[in-house]
């Protein structure tokens, strides 16, 4: 009997393989190029503004928090105070728009700005260009001085050793990359694929305490899960954030499958500060941390005040919100349920 299945090398799938991969590649470079256009642009609009009405440095800055609470309110996430300055100084490094390249991606620029030396940051622009650089490959060469390696290395021998050398395990960056890049899906208003819970535990942790905040706690309202921060162009994630209207302050939870460590207590302060900083209103009160810790000895939850020195303030938190031992008896419960339920499946 005649077989009649295409292999994957069929000159037919090919021919079209090729041509949806050229497809793609171009789609994804005129949305990219649309994209650090329109971001320039924005630049463009804020520096000008900037200059007509002569802004005092620190109502400069006030004015940028407000644009970004009104863009976040309308467009969604891509529009914080640090990515409206990172357009801001785009604007200002490259004054003629043709001159960035379209092969690189906003998350490029980003870094490639934190380089103040205009023939430094050009020097890793087109080797970035050149080498087919991720934001991450990109990173470690600035963070392993190529530049200032180079300068000090004697004759072109030498120089074609050092980018041999600093060039291994480059990863090429594919036309998907830049499509992926979270400010594309900002700017189209696609939903981002945010990372999900590590663990089943975790997420039966979420779902319980957020009905048990809701419940217990009076004045609570919920913001939503893995809450994305965008510092130096990383991004993390809070767990749980919801506000409080008596307090008027926002309530960040982190939830950790093991006991509390120092740089658990030090991420949730990094995202405190974020969010006084770059999310709270003018007559928000400080936020509120709370860390989530568990593992098979116990539970512990520590509330973070965030530098919280305010008398009244502090009484109404202790009157608002869930005290410990009534939030450790939640998650004991919660972890009780999610062991009995696995060990009868066993």
């Amino acid at each position: 009997m005649e077989n009649h299945q295409l292999s994957s090398d069929n000159p037919m799938i090919l021919e079209i393989r090729e041509l949806l991969e050229k497809s793609r590649k171009n789609i994804a470079q005129q949305v990219n190029t649309e994209l650090l256009t329109t971001y320039w642009n924005i630049g463009r609009i804020i520096v000008e503004y900037e200059q007509q009405s002569q802004l005092r440095a620190e109502y400069g800055k006030q004015a940028l928090k407000e644009l970004s609470k009104e863009l976040t309110r309308e467009f969604g996430k891509g529009f914080s105070r640090s990515n409206l300055q990172n357009m801001r100084a785009f604007y200002l490094a490259y004054k003629k728009c043709q001159t960035p390249s379209g092969k690189l991606a906003w998350s490029h620029y980003c870094e490639l700005l934190t380089i103040s030396d205009e023939g430094k940051r050009s020097f890793y622009e087109k080797e970035a260009v050149n080498s087919g650089w991720s934001v991450r490959e990109l990173k470690r060469q600035i963070e392993s001085s190529l530049y200032e390696r180079l300068l000090l290395s004697s004759g072109d021998a030498n120089k074609e050793k050092v980018l041999s050398l600093a060039q291994k395990g480059i990863e090429i960056a594919q036309p998907a990359d830049i499509i992926r890049d979270p400010y594309v899906f900002e700017f189209l208003g696609i939903p981002e694929n945010k990372p999900y819970l590590e663990s089943d535990l975790e997420q039966a942790l979420v779902m319980q305490i957020e009905k048990f905040l809701l419940e217990l706690g009076r004045g609570f309202m919920f913001v939503g899960t893995q809450q994305r921060i965008t510092l130096n162009n990383t991004h993390y994630y809070v767990d749980m954030v919801f506000y409080n209207k008596i307090l008027r302050a926002y309530v960040l939870i982190e939830l950790k499958t093991k006991k509390l460590t120092p740089e658990a207590a030090g991420q949730l302060n990094m995202y405190l500060n974020y969010y006084a900083a770059e999310v709270n209103d003018h007559d928000d009160n400080p936020p509120i941390g709370i860390i989530l810790c568990t593992d098979k000895d116990g539970v512990a939850a520590e509330y973070a005040l965030g530098g919280l020195s305010n008398n009244i303030f502090a009484s109404r938190y202790v009157l608002y919100m869930p005290d410990k031992e009534q939030l450790v008896a939640q998650v004991e419960a919660v972890l009780k349920k999610w062991h009995d339920k696995n060990d009868g499946n066993q």
